[in-house]
């Protein structure tokens, strides 16, 4: 289900609440009882409380008196994250519908309030056999803001259903998502948007010798997908067209080199970056942004049957560099590579990939940030880094020195595919940038992407993180 926002122009009688205030003389004393406004100043003076609940027999009051912080973008994820757990509270309640009361807050900080409550709101319950039971009960959002505007009211529900959307998709089992059906989700997504969609089979992959697409999938039963979604505007402000790639290895096994333990458990999550890739893409197009955008997908699953790629097979990329096989699970870097190089093509001014493509990423700041790398001009990763800033999808740069692509060479073909046990981040990101001769950025959000214990507002599962960093960012571009 998916939590609708509007705009209303005053709050309905006995409707269920939440009032937003940045102290305790501002608080709209009208919705309060004399009783109940005494009480709450006493508890805010006394015991430092910000929280509080009223139940009204028929509806329910919400207060939180917000902190302040001095750094805007932590006060807009604090509002999210008082959003989040309030959202448990309307659950407990079983309440559909909530106005949210915030007069003397930003435009940005009522919309990161009402995000943050429909991100929290989620629940993926496709395979629930009861599903009613397991929906969350929040259906409507309404904003009482005289400065917030009808549009800025229908784009926030576009990114919202595409973050959402991204986040289903990469819930999707693989016997139900697998790289076909990946297409023919993104295809809708198309259809729905008005962005022209093209989906390569294995026949046109195999006539383009997409070989690093193809060496990974060899080990699979089912064919690999190429997709190319374009949304080109009259009004595009960009020449060139920007270019996101997302990984779809829609399940990985780690090929021969077959992953151990537990760590193959949260493998459907390996396309979160195509996830996120379509998501953005599908938002920047129904919002009308005028930008030219193309996204390009490479799917299949990382199995260790069939004819499966082997460490120390050589394998011709799509544009005719070899490369030695290393380890065949690190397997995202090569459909990743086929991508990227024919991403040339189109002479693009910025090509930004997104993959859950190394553990050391991950590793290096855990499930709060993501890590990013590349060789740009620097105005863009600025822009990114306030994106994810202001979207709390926050980016840590790694360094990009050539001295780490000393540990891409070969003896017997162009470069290996895997460096060393240090900085596999990096170098993973400097195997991926022989493959490109344009603008280009690196995010590696294997972090962030899918998450074993909910995460506040994040969830657990998918999470579809980069569809809002990546949807602000594009209206930085802008």
């Amino acid at each position: 289900m998916f939590t609708f926002i509007d705009k209303q122009n005053k709050l309905a009688p006995k409707s269920t609440t939440i009032v937003l205030s940045k102290s305790v003389e501002k608080i709209n004393s009208s919705l309060f009882s004399n009783i109940e406004t005494d009480y709450i100043e006493f508890q805010f003076v006394q015991n430092k409380r910000r929280s509080f609940s009223f139940n009204k027999l028929t509806h329910h009051h919400f207060l939180e008196i917000v902190e302040n912080k001095e750094n805007h973008f932590h006060y807009l994820e604090n509002l999210r994250q008082i959003a989040d757990r309030l959202v448990i509270s309307l659950q407990d309640h079983k309440i559909s519908e909530v106005y949210i009361d915030a007069s003397d807050f930003s435009v940005d900080e009522v919309l990161a309030f009402a995000e943050a409550m429909v991100m929290s709101n989620y629940s993926f319950v496709a395979y629930k056999t009861d599903k009613e039971k397991n929906t969350r009960s929040l259906e409507n959002i309404r904003l009482v803001h005289q400065d917030i505007s009808i549009e800025a009211v229908e784009e926030l529900n576009i990114i919202m259903e595409a973050t959402l959307i991204a986040r289903s998709l990469v819930n999707q089992p693989v016997n139900y998502l697998n790289a076909k059906g990946l297409a023919d989700e993104i295809e809708a997504l198309g259809d729905d948007c008005g962005a022209k969609v093209e989906v390569l089979n294995k026949t046109k992959i195999e006539a383009l010798k997409m070989g690093g697409l193809l060496a990974v999938n060899q080990g699979s039963p089912l064919p690999p997908t190429f997709t190319i979604f374009e949304y080109k505007p009259k009004n595009a402000v960009n020449k060139k067209p920007w270019i996101l790639v997302g990984k779809g290895v829609v399940y990985d096994t780690g090929g021969l080199n077959i992953k151990t333990g537990d760590f193959m458990n949260d493998m459907k999550g390996d396309m979160g970056g195509a996830a996120a890739v379509a998501g953005a893409a599908f938002a920047i197009a129904k919002a009308k942004l005028p930008l030219h955008i193309i996204a390009l997908i490479p799917a299949t699953d990382n199995r260790p049957g069939q004819n499966a790629y082997a460490s120390g097979d050589v394998i011709t990329m799509f544009d005719g560099q070899t490369v030695e096989v290393i380890n065949t699970d690190a397997e995202g870097r090569m459909i990743l590579a086929d991508a990227l190089a024919y991403a040339k093509k189109y002479d693009p001014m910025l090509v930004i990939d997104v993959a859950t493509l190394t553990g050391s990423a991950a590793r290096a700041i855990g499930n709060l940030g993501i890590v990013a790398m590349g060789t740009k001009n620097d105005a863009f990763m600025d822009k990114l880094k306030n994106s994810g800033e202001k979207t709390s999808e926050r980016i840590v740069e790694f360094p990009f020195w050539d001295e780490y692509a000393e540990q891409l060479k070969s003896e017997i073909a162009d470069m290996v595919h895997l460096g060393g046990a240090e900085g596999g981040a990096i170098t993973a990101g400097k195997f991926l940038e022989k493959f490109t001769d344009y603008p280009y950025i690196h995010l590696d959000i294997a972090g962030p992407a899918f998450i074993t214990k909910r995460l506040n507002y994040r969830g657990i599962g998918g999470t579809g993180v980069g569809v809002r960093l990546l949807f602000e960012f594009a209206k930085s571009l802008i």
